[in-house]
């Protein structure tokens, strides 16, 4: 597949071939797993202090004639803990067991849950190169819900990286027919429920992908820009190409990041 090269003035100046991770099959199955691989393994594990509820001596006897007993009290047999009593006559409170106020939890989540998904290597590379086919094709990238530039797919020469300013990549990615995207990208909502109060009030949408070869001053001029993410091609992933395990991503790459991409092999 060959696509055009164009400058910072969104002018062609030549075209080149594609290498063959470009020419893989997509498959969202394959995707899904390789995202939500990404995801499960990000979970910090989590579970309820051992002993939490079940830390109050409310054992109560069932015996005849027993002190501290229950029986022929007329009351059910629920652990209960003692809060007064005036010779044998006791002022009981329910404890410990789940159907009592603060009482333990029936089934709390464990700390020690293996919350780790892992996915074979092989399948992982072959899921990247099937997002990566999926983000050089139109009919997906539009699907996303992204706004296509003009000339569809390409790709932008070095110079981009070395950009410094985030006004000057606003510029540049406007000349090369990002615009509409940047500005489908700055709206924000507020996130329906609780989640507001929770330091996460405002949801974002996601924007274009721009892939380089290596460091460079992209990576910080633009990471102001809101739904605009620079990333180093050998750093790519499912997640990044696409996000919510749907594929389709609109991928802005480099010259060389493609060159890179072909020389070294990378998710072969």
């Amino acid at each position: 597949m060959e696509v055009q090269v164009f400058d910072l003035d969104g002018k062609g100046v030549q075209r080149i071939e594609l290498p063959a991770q470009f020419s893989e099959s997509v498959s969202p199955s394959l995707i899904y797993r390789a995202v939500m691989a990404l995801q499960l393994n990000r979970r910090q594990p989590y579970g309820t202090k051992p002993g939490a509820g079940s830390r109050a001596s409310a054992q109560v006897s069932r015996r005849r004639r027993k002190y501290r007993g229950s029986y022929g009290k007329g009351i059910s047999r629920v652990p209960r803990k003692i809060m007064a009593h005036s010779g044998s006559q006791f002022s009981w409170q329910g404890a410990v067991s789940p159907n009592t106020v603060k009482g333990r939890r029936a089934h709390p989540p464990k700390g020690y849950t293996i919350l780790d998904k892992k996915i074979n290597r092989k399948e992982n590379r072959k899921a990247v190169r099937s997002a990566l086919s999926a983000s050089m094709q139109p009919a997906f990238v539009a699907l996303r819900g992204h706004k296509l530039p003009a000339g569809f797919p390409f790709v932008v020469v070095d110079s981009i990286a070395s950009l410094e300013r985030t006004k000057m990549v606003i510029d540049a990615l406007g000349k090369l027919g990002f615009g509409g995207e940047l500005s489908r990208a700055a709206v924000r909502r507020i996130r329906a429920g609780r989640g507001k109060s929770r330091g996460r009030k405002n949801v974002s949408k996601v924007g274009p992908l721009l892939v380089v070869a290596s460091g460079c001053p992209l990576e910080k001029s633009a990471r102001n820009i809101p739904g605009v993410e620079v990333v180093r091609v050998n750093q790519l992933n499912a997640e990044l190409l696409a996000p919510g395990a749907v594929p389709g991503r609109l991928s802005l790459f480099t010259a060389s990041a493609i060159a890179r991409l072909k020389d070294e092999r990378l998710f072969t």
